[in-house]
C-alpha cells in the first residue's frame, strides 16, 4: 500500500512514517510534503496513492486548499491539532480525523478501517463516489468488530480447532508466521501478523513489534530499557529479546492498564 504523509513538522512527520511502517510493514510511504504547493506539485506529477496522511494546518495554509487546486481523489487520513475543522474535512475524502499527539492505537484503527472498506467495497479507486464512501462508513460505524474466538489450523491431512485463550502469541519468522499456545505448542499458521490483528481483539492482544503479536496473560516480566523503550519477557520464552519501541511504549503501558 502507498502512503503519502502530509506534515510541515519535520520530527512529527518522522514520528508518524515510522508509526506507520511499525503498524504495517507492508506500506511504502512513496512521499513525505511539507506545504499545499509541493503537495499539489506532487500530485500532479505522480500517481495516486492509495492513502494520504495530511496535516491541516501547513506553513502556507491549510490543507483544504488542495482539494481546490486538484481534483484529489484518494483517501485522506486527516491529522490536526484543532478538532474545529471535522465537518469541513468530512466534505472531502476524510477516511478519519485524528488529533494530535496522535496516538498509535488510534492510528492503527483508522488503518483498519480503511483496509475494511477496501476488502469490503473494493479497492477505493479514482472512480469512487465520495458520496457512497461516506454512506459506508456511516453504515458501519456501530458495527461491532466480529473477533475470532478460534482457529481452525492445518496439521498435515487433519485440521487442529484452537481456542483464541489458549494462545500466548503469534510470531513471525522466517516468512512464516507460528501460534505458540501457553502449554508451549507451536503450530504453523497461515495468516500474517498483519492480517491475524484485525482477526483478534486488540483489547487482548498487542501488536508489541514486528514479529509479535502478543497476548496479555503471556507477559512475564517487563523492564525499562535504554531511551525509553521496555523489554518484556514473555512466558513460554521466546527466542529473541522483545523490545518494545518508545513510540510504542505508552500505548504498551496504557494497554497494560497504567
Amino acid at each position: 500500500m502507498k502512503v503519502v504523509i502530509i506534515e510541515d513538522e519535520e520530527l512529527a512527520a518522522e514520528h508518524l512514517k515510522v508509526m506507520v511502517t511499525e503498524i504495517d510493514a507492508n506500506i511504502e510511504v512513496v512521499a513525505m510534503l511539507e506545504s499545499v504547493e509541493s503537495s499539489v506539485d506532487w500530485f500532479r506529477t505522480h500517481p495516486t496513492p492509495d492513502l494520504a496522511l495530511m496535516d491541516i494546518e501547513l506553513a502556507d495554509g491549510q490543507s483544504f486548499e488542495i482539494f481546490n487546486q486538484i481534483q484529489l481523489k484518494c483517501p485522506v487520513i486527516f491529522t490536526t491539532a484543532y478538532d474545529e475543522f471535522a465537518i469541513q474535512a468530512f466534505k472531502v475524502n476524510s477516511i478519519d480525523y485524528l488529533l494530535k499527539p496522535i496516538e498509535e492505537e488510534m492510528l492503527r484503527q483508522s488503518l483498519r478501517k480503511f483496509q475494511h472498506l477496501r476488502k469490503t467495497f473494493g479497492a477505493l479507486e479514482n472512480t469512487l463516489n465520495l458520496d457512497e464512501l461516506k454512506a459506508m462508513l456511516t453504515s458501519h460505524k456501530h458495527v461491532r468488530p466480529n473477533y475470532r474466538d478460534r482457529f481452525l489450523l492445518k496439521q498435515g491431512t487433519k485440521l487442529l480447532p484452537l481456542r483464541v485463550d489458549d494462545i500466548a502469541y503469534f510470531e513471525s519468522k522466517e516468512g512464516l508466521t507460528f501460534v505458540k499456545t501457553h502449554d508451549k505448542r507451536s503450530y504453523l499458521i497461515e495468516y500474517p501478523l498483519e492480517e491475524l490483528e484485525t482477526m483478534v481483539n486488540p483489547k487482548a492482544f498487542f501488536r508489541a513489534t514486528r514479529q509479535y503479536l502478543v497476548a496479555r496473560p503471556s507477559i512475564d516480566k517487563i523492564q525499562v530499557h535504554l531511551n525509553g523503550r521496555l523489554k518484556i519477557t514473555l512466558k513460554p520464552l521466546t527466542e529473541d529479546a522483545l523490545i518494545i519501541s518508545r513510540y510504542k511504549a505508552p500505548e504498551f503501558r496504557a494497554w497494560m492498564g497504567e
